[in-house]
């Protein structure tokens, strides 16, 4: 049975938050997907999984709605189920940036992963994750910088601390599906850097290069059963205790471990 992976996010206005979830929650259950859903009032963001034709059936229909038109899909090929329940949640942001105002609409900051790759040759590029630092010590993209924060929230102080230095350089950033550099890269902006934001993130990259590899070091940690995805997609066998062993991380490991089907049974 073929199983597909598919996460997806847009910054549009959801008039009615709630209405929304809970046909996502009917249609989700009716082609018996497995998946983590965020509505907000500022848009959507969410990973599903399940048979290759269930999941292209959510995403046209998903498509047909207002504000989502043309989203932009990021797939994996998978072994297993990454997920065992299909969960959608409303939250007042589906991405928390921590400073109010940032909006993550169109911050015309993107380049392709072809633009990208040519920064990660360019010496002058700071190239910089935009991830938690446990998700960098499992994989990054060569020459780039650990923050080193605990938490998204953590990353305006660190991106403040060496705003002086940063003046005049292009900024290359990145995170996993690229929600998390949306507001990040307008507030950036806001504060006088140039920024480029990889289009659709780690996943996209991994996805347009057959040969990413080359540029992407180790492993990207995924938020589903199968923990981590080596450079081309394929689930590695990494396991949660081998990422979480950072004491402070414990509440990470036990949700990750929630996530495995023989603590669900």
């Amino acid at each position: 049975m073929a199983l597909l992976h598919s996460s997806f996010y847009r910054f549009t206005p959801m008039p009615d938050p709630t209405a929304f979830a809970e046909r996502l929650r009917e249609r989700g259950a009716a082609l018996a997907l497995g998946g983590v859903v965020l509505v907000a009032d500022e848009g959507l963001s969410a990973a599903v999984a399940g048979e290759v034709e269930a999941v292209r059936a959510f995403e046209a229909e998903l498509q047909t709605q207002p504000g989502l038109a043309g989203l932009h899909f990021k797939h994996n090929d998978c072994e297993r189920r990454p997920f065992s329940r299909f969960k959608v949640s409303v939250k007042r942001e589906i991405v928390a940036f921590g400073i109010p105002g940032v909006s993550g609409e169109d911050s015309a900051t993107h380049v392709s992963p072809q633009r990208f790759r040519e920064l990660l040759d360019d010496p002058a590029t700071i190239v910089l994750d935009n991830r938690n630092s446990f998700e960098f010590k499992l994989g990054r993209f060569r020459g780039a910088i650990d923050p080193g924060v605990a938490h998204f929230r953590d990353f305006p102080a660190y991106v403040e601390a060496h705003r002086d230095e940063w003046q005049g350089k292009t900024v290359a950033m990145y995170c996993t599906g690229g929600i998390r550099c949306e507001k990040t890269a307008a507030w950036m902006q806001q504060r006088g850097l140039k920024v480029a934001q990889l289009d659709g993130g780690i996943l996209n990259y991994l996805e347009t290069f057959p040969d990413a590899a080359q540029d992407w070091q180790g492993e990207c940690y995924v938020f589903d059963k199968r923990i981590a995805i080596d450079a081309a997609g394929r689930e590695t066998g990494t396991t949660a205790e081998a990422v979480f062993t950072d004491p402070a991380d414990a509440w990470r490991l036990a949700r990750a471990k929630r996530l495995d089907p023989a603590a669900e049974d």
